[in-house]
């Protein structure tokens, strides 16, 4: 993610301070690259929770400065519009794998951060902080078992009854399609009305994601956030056991 060699990106950009969690408007991040809105700044609590409440996100490579964005278009998941293929369905009822939540976040985003051949931005400072997220209550894990074993997973942070997935990982045949399977139908079962995808891709478009102008995403989260989500939503527990 080479994106701060050319200096007139750099001078376009807002420079966060550390002194301030304050973000500028989405409406002025760059076209090209798409969503890039400022860099700097630190992944403090204060202003991770600021970010995802203004629709903003860090996506960074390691050795860069923190980058923040806020692509336009969103890419967004109903959960009540999730694509399950006829093969996955049939997979999933005879399912070798259970499914709980918020039972080993550091585990999931270690296989996240694992899980990419071509490098990750999730850095051990950024795995640092989004445990502080998880302590806090805000960011929540959904693990994929086999046996004992870790195989699939997903995490992302709470807003209201909306989740703005960060990443997932799997290391079994559909693993981490189970994950969004069973934490769709739990979703919806608590409150929740929409998942954040952040940036399109062939693999969350497979599974009904799609893209909607950024002020139609900024509008939903808005109201979306406000709404209360079930106090047992995110109480660690079992969501689905293995048919086998």
């Amino acid at each position: 993610m080479a994106l701060l060699s050319g200096s007139a990106v750099v001078m376009r950009l807002v420079q966060l301070s550390r002194h301030s969690i304050a973000f500028p408007s989405p409406e002025g991040a760059l076209r090209e690259p798409n969503g890039l809105l400022a860099l700097g700044g630190d992944l403090s609590p204060a202003r991770l929770m600021m970010a995802y409440q203004h629709g903003i996100f860090p996506w960074f490579s390691p050795g860069d400065p923190i980058l923040w964005w806020s692509p336009d278009p969103r890419a967004v998941l109903w959960p009540d519009r999730l694509h399950v293929s006829r093969s996955m369905k049939r997979f999933h009822r005879r399912s070798p794998y259970r499914v709980t939540l918020n039972h080993a976040f550091s585990a999931v985003i270690q296989g996240c951060a694992s899980d990419r051949d071509d490098g990750t931005w999730i850095t051990n400072d950024v795995v640092i902080a989004w445990q502080r997220l998880h302590e806090l209550g805000h960011a929540h894990s959904i693990e994929v078992w086999q046996d004992d074993e870790l195989v699939g997973g997903m995490y992302g942070v709470a807003q209201g009854a909306l989740f703005c997935g960060e990443s997932m990982f799997s290391r079994r045949e559909n693993a981490s399609k189970t994950a969004l399977v069973v934490f769709c139908d739990y979703f919806l079962t608590q409150g929740g009305r929409l998942i954040d995808c952040q940036v399109l891709n062939p693999h969350t478009a497979s599974l009904g994601a799609v893209e909607i102008p950024r002020r139609d995403y900024l509008q939903q989260l808005a109201e979306l956030r406000q709404l209360p989500f079930e106090k047992r939503g995110w109480v660690p527990q079992t969501l689905f056991t293995s048919a086998g």
